[in-house]
């Protein structure tokens, strides 16, 4: 069953901002560093941004200072906010935690199904 649910890519031009929202769906609690990658065509996945339980953050240094994320841990979301958006940020954005419990029952390595974000012009 699907545990992260990612929402907000889209089609935006180089120089916009968009933002992406990844939410956990019902009966889930205690989940650990959360996460965001992202895989552009033909290449690997790559990590984007990390934001742990106890609220730290960080950022890749390819996107430091476009790229933002937060948490908010009372709705088991995390989200990403995109500035000055280039052409090769085009992937599809996957939304990540390391640990969580699913109706009581310990999760490793959880994946959301991805949502595309693509910038062109």
């Amino acid at each position: 069953q699907v545990l992260l649910v990612e929402s907000g890519g889209g089609l935006v031009q180089p120089g916009g901002s968009l933002g992406l929202s990844c939410a956990a769906t019902e009966s889930i609690a205690g989940i650990s560093t959360m996460a965001w990658y992202r895989q552009a065509p033909g290449k690997q996945r790559e990590l984007v941004a990390t934001a742990t339980a106890s609220g730290i953050t960080a950022v890749a240094h390819t996107v430091n200072g476009r790229f933002s994320i937060s948490r908010v841990n009372a709705k088991n979301t995390i989200y990403l906010q995109m500035n000055s958006l280039k052409f090769e940020d085009t992937a599809v954005y996957y939304c990540h935690a390391d640990t969580l419990l699913y109706r009581g029952i310990l999760h490793r390595d959880v994946w959301g199904q991805g949502t595309q974000v693509t910038v062109s012009s």
